[in-house]
């Protein structure tokens, strides 16, 4: 990304060199790709191929932060992302926030309500189909290793582990939604002690670490805008995923300790 030129810059760089940006109307380098102050796209962009399904997709979540509707597209993306659609909504939230930093508590919490309530209707997905389908799950796709006994070890498993495996997924890259919808499937298993306790531990593993992520990279966003850009797509998810590691294994090592 290019970087922003200041009010001196602007004097002396030749007008040739120098572009408004369409969005925010401040200029930027001529042969900028991204604009640096509000992360809008600028000048001509290779054309994705069309099995490139991923990266269009990536392209047309990006592509709402510059429209109207764009606090509205971030809660349906943002909830969407907790049951089904791959791209997450950091995606959105970083050029929104880069575009009115004052709005940065609004977004965030914008898109942690909608993630929450995206990892709760997939929870229920897992809950209410898997106990129609489960039978024929059982009969016709035991050759993957499906059975009842590994079923109900791994719902023993998860009920064991389900805040971290949930505060896992909701604060790093792993697919929250998939575990979402296996704290569905496993959670109100015939194992489970207690259904309701599983529920509201897996509500508050969601609630915390959809939060701390999303008021994370706002929060960065509005304190560095877009200086700290570079550094978020290249490092947040390892960062994430280190933190997660060492919370989770620091809290293994006491439970070995107590018992």
């Amino acid at each position: 990304m290019t970087a922003a030129l200041g009010a001196e810059e602007i004097k002396e760089t030749p007008a040739k060199d120098r572009i408004l940006c369409p969005r925010c109307n401040l200029a930027v380098g001529a042969d900028a790709e991204f604009c640096s102050h509000c992360g809008a796209k600028i000048g001509e962009h290779k054309p994705v191929p069309w099995w490139h399904l991923h990266r269009r997709m990536y392209d047309w979540t990006l592509a709402w932060a510059y429209r109207p509707s764009s606090s509205v597209a971030l809660a349906g993306i943002s909830f969407l992302e907790s049951i089904i659609f791959p791209i997450p909504p950091d995606v959105l939230l970083i050029p929104l926030v880069l575009g009115n930093r004052r709005k940065w508590l609004r977004y965030a919490l914008v898109c942690s309500v909608a993630s929450i309530a995206g990892a709760i209707a997939a929870f229920l997905i897992g809950w209410l189909l898997w106990w129609a389908v489960a039978d024929f799950a059982y009969d016709y796709l035991g050759w993957t290793g499906l059975s009842r006994d590994n079923f109900d070890a791994v719902s023993l498993w998860f009920e064991e582990w389900n805040f971290w495996i949930i505060f896992a997924a909701g604060f790093t890259p792993l697919p929250f939604k998939v575990f979402n919808i296996f704290a569905g499937i496993f959670g109100t298993g015939p194992k489970v002690a207690s259904p309701v306790i599983f529920f509201v531990l897996f509500l508050t593993a969601a609630t915390i670490s959809r939060s701390a992520r999303f008021f994370l990279v706002a929060g960065l966003m509005r304190i560095f805008g877009p200086k700290i850009t570079p550094f978020i797509e290249k490092y947040f998810n390892w960062l994430a995923l280190l933190f997660a590691a060492m919370l989770i294994g620091g809290f293994a090592v006491i439970k070995i300790l107590a018992d």
